[in-house]
């Protein structure tokens, strides 16, 4: 492990650089070198972590013995989860959390170098310009690029017409909660961006006319009566997890 001790970027550039080596480590990780980093995820070894380092090279390893780390700790006990669902949902699991792990190494070097607002923003600008691990481990770049728009199109006419949703990505309104005028036009504009998005319950294709939902964790969309949820209790709901991810959360 590198541990970060020998090797400290003190500019935006440097930190952006030592990012994407790391992100390029663990990309290949999830793609290339796939199974041999399924292999060394031994569920019946201990808690392991997956770390990127800036020479675009990869590891699998226990975490720091040191408390606490040089650096921030990647996600731990990858390995427990492996065989408890399906290869594609737990390498895009691993890949949510390895993104998560490269933005607070980069953070943590800005915060030790004291960079101001403006060198922070730059970063993040950079970092955001690049494609996540989990969008090119799921090939989902295209779509999710889409589903941002219509999803910030229709928050901004649920406000107009006084409809409550709990989140912009969450819930979509059938179009009996909608109004009847210029809401259509987004619903068939929704329809024509969503169509190839299928619900992850009956396989079904998206129907502006509707209700859906979408899982914080693994991020599918379902019909709301396949995992029997209603607006009216998705209004409650802070985070909602799909069947799945509730029974992949409660394996110990």
């Amino acid at each position: 492990m590198d541990g970060g001790g020998q090797y400290n970027p003190r500019t935006v550039e440097e930190v952006f650089r030592d990012f994407k080596g790391r992100r390029a480590g663990m990309i290949k990780a999830l793609t290339t070198d796939v199974e041999e980093f399924y292999q060394q995820c031994d569920p019946e070894k201990e808690n392991l972590c997956l770390y990127g380092f800036p020479n675009e090279q990869w590891e699998v390893n226990l975490p720091a013995e040191e408390v606490p780390p040089e650096l921030p700790e990647p996600a731990l006990g990858i390995n427990f989860a492996r065989d408890g669902m399906q290869e594609k949902d737990w390498l895009s699991l691993v890949a949510v959390h390895s993104d998560a792990w490269l933005l607070a190494v980069a953070f943590y070097f800005g915060a030790r170098f004291g960079f101001d607002k403006t060198d922070r923003k730059r970063l993040f600008t950079m970092v955001n310009d690049l494609p996540t691990i989990f969008e090119v481990v799921t090939g989902t770049t295209k779509k999710q690029s889409k589903e941002k728009s219509s999803v910030s199109n229709h928050s901004s006419n649920k406000s107009k017409s006084g409809s409550k949703g709990r989140g912009s990505e969450l819930v979509k309104y059938s179009k009996g909660m909608q109004e009847k005028d210029e809401d259509e036009v987004v619903d068939e504009e929704e329809e024509e961006e969503h169509g190839e998005t299928l619900c992850g319950a009956c396989g079904e294709n998206y129907a502006a006319d509707e209700f859906w939902i979408c899982c914080d964790i693994c991020e599918k969309w379902f019909h709301g009566k396949c995992v029997k949820i209603t607006p009216a209790r998705a209004e409650h709901i802070k985070q909602y997890k799909c069947p799945s991810c509730s029974n992949k959360r409660a394996r110990p």
